[in-house]
């Protein structure tokens, strides 16, 4: 009798359990559109943004982070991009992002990082590295990417697609 009992609560727990799993969209609902702060909307599912340097154009997913969102709150951006070390652009932002520093260890041609709370830095080579930052993006196809930025100072384009 115990046994037959705890079967019949077993299989009640799971039918509760498997009732209360299911998407979180079933009614049909959209996104919510939020406004940033220079009154223009973004929808919080759109994680790609478009860089644009000269002629060059590549596409990026945006991270799923408090930085990423931040970052994509800011666009559209021009940013006049410093050269520094023959392997990174980078810009110095007046106000800070979130931050979650992080070692990657090995530093990816396309990665858009934040070093610190301010300097947002886009890569251009592969190396190893002992610095700490956070993911802002990922350029998904950085190939031509070291070319379009050259060796000087550039001025770079970052919007949403």
């Amino acid at each position: 009798m115990k046994f037959l009992l705890t079967t019949y609560i077993m299989i009640f727990s799971l039918s509760l359990s498997a009732l209360s799993c299911g998407k979180n969209n079933e009614l049909g609902t959209t996104p919510k559109i939020a406004n940033n702060t220079n009154g223009n909307t973004t929808n919080p599912a759109v994680s790609k943004m478009k860089i644009t340097i000269g002629t060059a154009v590549f596409t990026a997913t945006l991270s799923n982070n408090a930085t990423g969102n931040a970052f994509k709150a800011r666009l559209p951006l021009t940013l006049n991009m410093t050269e520094l070390n023959s392997n990174e652009k980078y810009f110095d932002f007046q106000t800070a992002l979130p931050s979650n520093a992080a070692n990657p260890d090995t530093i990816q041609t396309g990665d858009i990082l934040l070093y610190g709370s301010n300097t947002l830095v886009l890569f251009y080579k592969t190396f190893l590295t002992s610095y700490r930052y956070t993911s802002i993006a990922r350029i998904d196809n950085p190939s031509g990417l070291a070319i379009a930025l050259g060796s000087r100072n550039v001025m770079v384009k970052f919007e949403l697609v």
